[in-house]
């Protein structure tokens, strides 16, 4: 009984360190998608790409708070962030065309080549642009429904007939 007293005495504050270290920074996370949100409204930026951009910084946040209240109770985090960076570079690999058109698809609603309702002329396909998605672009083509890749509008000779 002695040694779970001794033993809870040496982890307390060690484990109320931790939680203190990752609700700071859970905390930074929110605040952080909250000015990311209003600000991105005062700028009238595409609300999927602030959604995005939102979302993946409180995440990093997050998990840059877990790796740090790691190391906090002594937990040697080398490995931890050198597999994290193996299974980031697997990731991306093995999503390499996703990705390519997620960023084209930041990269086009940053930009605006076009604008929703400009005729466009892309590798054989014409047509109005319905929607900017960050992944399809989509066209209305007399009625037809055509979805173009945004790596391909992003790499290709796109004429904006307007």
């Amino acid at each position: 009984m002695q040694t779970l007293i001794d033993q809870t005495t040496l982890w307390a504050p060690q484990i109320g360190g931790l939680i203190v270290v990752f609700l700071a920074f859970f905390v930074l996370s929110k605040i952080i998608k909250r000015l990311i949100t209003k600000n991105a409204e005062r700028l009238k930026l595409d609300k999927n790409l602030t959604s995005l951009l939102a979302r993946t910084s409180s995440i990093t946040i997050i998990i840059f708070g877990f790796v740090t209240a790691l190391g906090t109770i002594g937990v040697n985090v080398t490995s931890l962030l050198a597999g994290l960076g193996l299974i980031g570079f697997a990731i991306g690999f093995a999503l390499k065309d996703t990705i390519s058109n997620l960023l084209s698809g930041i990269l086009i609603l940053l930009y605006r080549p076009f604008e929703i309702g400009n005729r466009i002329k892309i590798s054989g396909y014409e047509g109005i642009v319905i929607s900017v998605d960050l992944r399809y672009t989509e066209l209305d083509a007399e009625g037809d429904k055509i979805l173009i890749p945004n790596a391909k509008l992003f790499t290709d000779p796109v004429t904006v007939l307007r």
